[in-house]
């Protein structure tokens, strides 16, 4: 097994550090938060009093940090400095192509080898080591990243060149939000029109209108799996992060130059769900906006 330095132990990245811990890493975990690193160091994992501290004698580089920005400061103030050039450079945040790019760019430059691989699959599958990541670097960037992320998820894909996973990333979420909001309309439309939920959803979750959001993530309690409707919408895939994926993919479809009419409606709908102090709550619950509650 491998040292191990994993920078960032938010809701997603102390259920992947603690994996990697799990799965027998020396894991070198830092976090500004003291909890976070309490949390880590009960979970398997020694904590760090700094990243360069974090970075001593690393064999491979985990960062799971909030924005661009964050990931490009790391790298540029600490992990260049101090991690060994010989160590795999893994950013699992989810940031804009381009800045994921420079950041693969600069690292090359500087005799590292960096990977994007941005995750799927939220703070349960964080936890139970299930998450999908989506990979952009090089042929050898994604063989020396995959084992690691091998020990923190169930399906590791490598996605093309630097700034792929990135891409991935964006548009599936894309995907993923403007699915919900028409599942959304889907089930209060029915229930408007006299179809008991439950038997909408036995319905469609067999036929031509099944997804994702409607059979594996249903919005309304009580109809299909347990999913955060079941929860009052707390858990899950916090409404703030589908939005942030979201105004990503219309930064990139600007930049692009490709017309994406739906999912700049979707994004207009959690921006306004967001705006309505609603950040903290699964994205399924602007089935809540949508009925006028």
């Amino acid at each position: 097994m491998a040292r191990v330095a994993f920078i960032g132990l938010g809701n997603m990245g102390g259920g992947m550090a603690a994996n990697l811990a799990k799965n027998g890493h020396d894991v070198r975990a830092f976090d500004l938060s003291s909890e976070a690193l309490e949390r880590a160091a009960k979970a398997g994992c020694l904590p760090a009093a700094s990243t360069a501290e974090a970075l001593d004698g690393a064999e491979a580089v985990v960062t799971m940090l909030p924005a661009g920005k964050h990931v490009e400061s790391v790298y540029t103030d600490a992990v260049f400095a101090n991690a060994p050039t010989s160590a795999i450079l893994i950013d699992c945040s989810t940031i804009d192509v381009a800045t994921a790019k420079r950041i693969a760019e600069a690292a090359q430059a500087r005799g590292f080898t960096a990977v994007d691989a941005p995750v799927s699959g939220g703070i349960g599958a964080a936890n139970a080591g299930t998450l999908t990541f989506m990979v952009g670097g090089s042929a050898e960037g994604f063989d020396r990243a995959e084992p690691f992320l091998a020990d923190m998820g169930k399906a590791v894909i490598h996605a093309g060149a630097n700034g792929s996973g990135q891409a991935a990333k964006i548009v599936n979420n894309m995907l993923l939000g403007v699915t919900m909001a028409g599942t959304c309309e889907a089930f209060l439309l029915a229930r408007k029109l006299g179809l008991d939920p439950q038997k909408f959803f036995d319905i469609s979750s067999v036929s031509s209108g099944q997804s994702w959001s409607m059979t594996s993530y249903a919005p309304l309690p009580g109809v299909g799996p347990d999913t955060p409707a079941d929860h009052d919408y707390q858990g899950g895939f916090a409404t703030a992060l589908m939005l942030k994926d979201l105004r990503l993919a219309m930064e990139a479809a600007q930049g692009a130059g490709a017309q994406t009419p739906m999912g700049a409606k979707a994004a207009e709908l959690y921006e306004t769900f967001n705006a309505d102090g609603q950040g903290g709550v699964d994205f399924s619950g602007i089935i809540r906006m949508l009925d006028g509650k």
